[in-house]
């Protein structure tokens, strides 16, 4: 049986903010391009996503004064251990120009935003604005026939299918049963999305992540770049002298692609993957103590290159970055993820661990905050906490998934996600902590936070505290008492955004065999590669910051590449077909 051939320039594995960048400078400097995506959607874990860029160098922090010696003295600070000066020096280098080419170029409509603190505020260098980048909502008519071919949102994440945009949109979402102005805000927000999806099956205005791939997807349909869905990457194909040539895909477009200059793995990290992350993440050793929010992160980049030497890099000190999970049973009794990455920096909530303390700053970073809930749990079986609130607390703000009033609790708690108890003591025995350990957490902490303090672990300390706290919240954004019954409880597990380990590759984004040099037209970008943060978690959009910026690297270098390697293979050829004397 015949094999289905198809020749292109350039071939990209994986259709999330990394492998769309790529495509993009590749398609607007005259090269034909096919993205194949194994999943039904186009958009990976970027379309999910915050849908925010860590991209310092970027033209609002430049105005700012933002130098490139805080840039990288902030980044030394939050990784001193693992600090990888080259790649940090290659992506601060492109940023500039990959901004400049999305924003200008290809017409990316990017939000510069008035605060997005860097997530150690504490450190040297941090900045409380212009690193930190996010895009416009999105029009989703400007897709075309693609419209509903983009990632639907976690709809976990949403409010009755509108997704909120991170920052005023989804603070004005949180004072919606406060203030009469924000209920008719939130309500006519929620009533346009029904009303779109009545009639177009899915919302037209796409926000946060959505917003970007919806942004960057419609660019590449412009670009004429072919996007191929349920088209997974079988196999990457080599000619004699081992230089990539292209691969063998499968599903709905089976059959070989030839690739004139080379290919672009983009398909995410190895997070979804239980037999890689007990080899990789020290938390889950036995591949059942971790669960994941990320689309198509299964390790199937590392898989393709493997054959070539490809090999993980595990130096960042952290290999993913964390963010805490809480597990539940959807509407129809379906399995659903909600990530933790704001909700408990609130006034009147905390997290304990099993056995009812306290153990980090809640206002930290998700990421951080994660890595503490490892270390807490470190020789146990499972790791997990509990977020606790009080009546005031849950009434005014919920818990993550757990909307506050007027929504009814009975759809959370039925839904195994939301633990309720008119007392301390009975809340203690229904989640199986030690009830005389969590009534003394709750009196120390209590007392400091009616004063506003928190000696223990000096939550509301810094300008990012706050960001992810109540503004109008005296005397603290994200301090209160928790005192007024009932209480509530949420379980969460361990879950990441993405991992930080990723395949070794080199400054031009080669992927590297075990001997340390470059296979010859493969690369990996996004999290396929690994971070060039060193295990940090600068500020948001770590991971969304260096896929554009790597990406748009890649696909502007893949043509000199091809032709080094054209101009070296030709004196070879000059003496092989030199005549014999």
């Amino acid at each position: 049986m015949s094999q289905t051939t198809r020749k292109t320039d350039v071939l990209v594995i994986g259709s999330g903010a990394a492998g769309i960048a790529t495509a993009l400078k590749a398609a607007k400097d005259g090269h034909s391009v096919i993205v194949v995506e194994k999943e039904k959607y186009l958009g990976g874990t970027s379309a999910i996503s915050g849908g925010w860029a860590w991209v310092p160098g970027n033209k609002q922090g430049v105005a700012q004064g933002d130098t490139r010696r805080e840039v990288e003295t902030y980044l030394k600070a939050i990784a001193p251990d693992t600090y990888n000066a080259e790649s940090v020096k290659t992506f601060l280098d492109e940023v500039p120009e990959a901004m400049n080419f999305l924003e200008d170029e290809v017409g990316i409509a990017v939000q510069y935003a008035d605060k997005a603190p860097d997530y150690q505020m504490d450190q040297p260098g941090a900045k409380e604005s212009g690193r930190a980048v996010t895009f416009r909502a999105a029009n989703a008519r400007m897709l075309g026939e693609d419209r509903l071919r983009v990632q639907p949102y976690l709809m976990s994440y949403t409010v009755f299918g509108y997704m909120p945009e991170i920052g005023k949109d989804i603070g004005t979402f949180l004072k919606a049963n406060q203030k009469l102005s924000a209920f008719a805000y939130a309500t006519a927000k929620v009533g346009r999305t029904w009303a779109e999806t009545a009639l177009f099956k899915r919302s037209l205005t796409r926000t946060n992540g959505n917003a970007l791939m919806t942004r960057m997807i419609s660019a590449a349909r412009d670009a004429g770049i072919q996007m191929w869905t349920s088209t997974p990457a079988l196999e990457i194909l080599t000619d004699a002298d081992g230089a990539v040539t292209g691969a063998r895909v499968g599903g709905d477009h089976a059959g070989v692609i030839e690739a004139r200059l080379g290919v672009v793995l983009a398909a995410g990290g190895f997070s979804g993957n239980a037999e890689l992350r007990k080899k990789y993440f020290p938390h889950d050793p036995s591949g059942d103590n971790h669960h994941t929010p990320t689309i198509g992160h299964t390790g199937d980049s590392f898989r393709l290159a493997e054959p070539f030497g490809g090999h993980i890099d595990a130096s960042p000190h952290q290999p993913a970055s964390w963010g805490p999970v809480t597990v539940f049973k959807g509407l129809r009794g379906q399995r659903r993820l909600f990530p933790h990455l704001r909700a408990f920096g609130l006034p009147g909530l905390i997290a304990v661990n099993r056995e009812g303390r306290r153990f980090a700053n809640e206002s930290l970073s998700y990421h951080d905050y994660g890595v503490e809930m490892i270390k807490d749990n470190q020789g146990k079986d499972k790791t997990f906490g509990w977020i606790v609130a009080d009546h005031t607390a849950m009434h005014k703000y919920g818990i993550g998934w757990a909307k506050p009033w007027p929504f009814p609790q009975k759809l959370f708690t039925s839904a195994g996600y939301l633990h309720k108890a008119a007392t301390v003591p009975e809340l203690a025995r229904k989640i199986g902590v030690p009830a005389a350990n969590l009534q003394a957490t709750l009196a120390e902490f209590n007392t400091a936070a009616a004063r506003g303090e928190d000696p223990k672990f000096h939550r509301g300390s810094n300008k990012f505290h706050h960001f992810k706290g109540d503004v109008e919240h005296k005397p603290n954004p994200n301090l209160a008492p928790i005192e007024k019954g009932p209480f509530y409880a949420v379980k969460i597990e361990m879950g990441d955004l993405g991992t930080y380990a990723g395949l070794a590759v080199n400054s031009r984004s080669e992927v590297l065999d075990d001997h340390g040099n470059g296979v010859r037209g493969l690369y990996a970008v996004g999290t396929a590669a690994v971070s060039p943060f060193g295990g940090g978690y600068p500020g948001y959009g770590a991971n969304i910051g260096p896929a554009l910026v790597f990406g748009y690297k890649v696909g502007r270098d893949m043509a000199a590449h091809a032709a080094e390697r054209s101009s070296a293979r030709a004196p070879e050829l000059e003496v092989a077909d030199a005549p014999r004397r």
